[in-house]
């Protein structure tokens, strides 16, 4: 009697059949990336899982940031003070007495209570960003942790660099030159003195500090933006004369109205470019070749 002929796949009993190991050919997934997963211990967590550790990432940040604002508004005047410290020595030099002055009842105390945000957003933003790297880095492959890790250092390092910049070199020169308006008063003369208000200070140096330091991030972005191939580093060399009006035109909005301090945050902003041409050089993805596309490719042996 002929037996009926049979596949090698059905052919096999189930104790033949042996289970494919992850990342094998046929079972939809990239044997280096499951490598990498089997290698770190992830596994997929469902949707609720993942609502819940996100919501136990932003009650720690929420914690830091409530803790961070009792510490700063306690120290709200100290803060006040090193912030006004620039345009005290000036006034100081032109022999004035350092002062500001507030015209509501409640205006220095809503001006405490915003430079302890200030300050409290400084201080617990670290934790902040690393509650944000705890939620996100399991999602990751290992290649991609490695390719983050360096935005999440120079980050906060930028951002401190530009509101350094503001405050030791901007703020000195700036202050002195819009002091340099006030005229003293005489028998046949008016004078003219400045009578800063708390309030409109916050708001000048808040608004500078923030600028700067966001501005100061450009290497950071267009790094990321090179890592992700969205742009080539030819394609930023070809547009660098519109992005130097661009940094002069962002300098324009955001620094108050005087050469001193848009040249301040434009000259910076021109050279953090250059800078990223050259770091986004190191990171930028190499074209694939068509040897390259041969090496990818199977032997026939293998294949077979």
């Amino acid at each position: 009697m002929v037996q009926p002929e049979t596949s090698g796949d059905t052919a096999r009993t189930p104790a033949q059949q042996v289970e494919q190991p992850a990342g094998a050919p046929g079972d939809g997934t990239v044997p280096g990336q499951a490598q990498e997963r089997s290698v770190a211990g992830d596994t997929p967590m469902p949707l609720l899982d993942h609502l819940m550790e996100l919501r136990r990432r932003l009650i720690w940040s929420l914690a830091t940031f409530v803790v961070a604002f009792l510490v700063c508004y306690h120290f709200s005047g100290e803060i006040y003070r090193f912030l006004a410290a620039p345009l005290a020595s000036i006034m100081r030099q032109k022999g004035e007495q350092p002062h500001l002055i507030y015209t509501a009842l409640y205006e220095a105390f809503f001006t405490y209570v915003r430079v302890a945000v200030f300050g409290a957003f400084f201080l617990s933003f670290p934790m902040m960003a690393i509650q944000a790297w705890i939620f996100i880095a399991p999602g990751l492959y290992r290649n991609e942790k490695k390719a983050f890790a360096p935005f999440l250092i120079a980050t906060p390092l930028l951002f401190l660099a530009g509101a350094a910049l503001a405050y030791y070199l901007v703020f000195p020169f700036a202050w002195k030159f819009f002091l340099s308006f006030q005229q003293l008063g005489g028998e046949n003369q008016m004078g003219i003195e400045l009578q800063a208000r708390v309030s409109e200070y916050l708001n000048l140096v808040t608004k500078m500090i923030m600028a700067f330091g966001i501005c100061f991030e450009l290497p950071v972005v267009l790094t990321l933006l090179v890592r992700a191939g969205l742009v080539g580093t030819a394609l930023l060399r070809r547009i660098r004369r519109y992005a130097y009006v661009g940094a002069f035109a962002i300098a324009a909005v955001i620094a108050p109205p005087d050469a001193i301090t848009m040249l301040g945050l434009a000259i910076p902003l021109v050279g953090l470019y250059e800078v990223s041409i050259l770091a986004a050089r190191m990171v930028e993805p190499k074209p694939v070749t068509a040897d390259d596309d041969d090496e990818a490719l199977p032997e026939r042996g293998d294949a077979a």
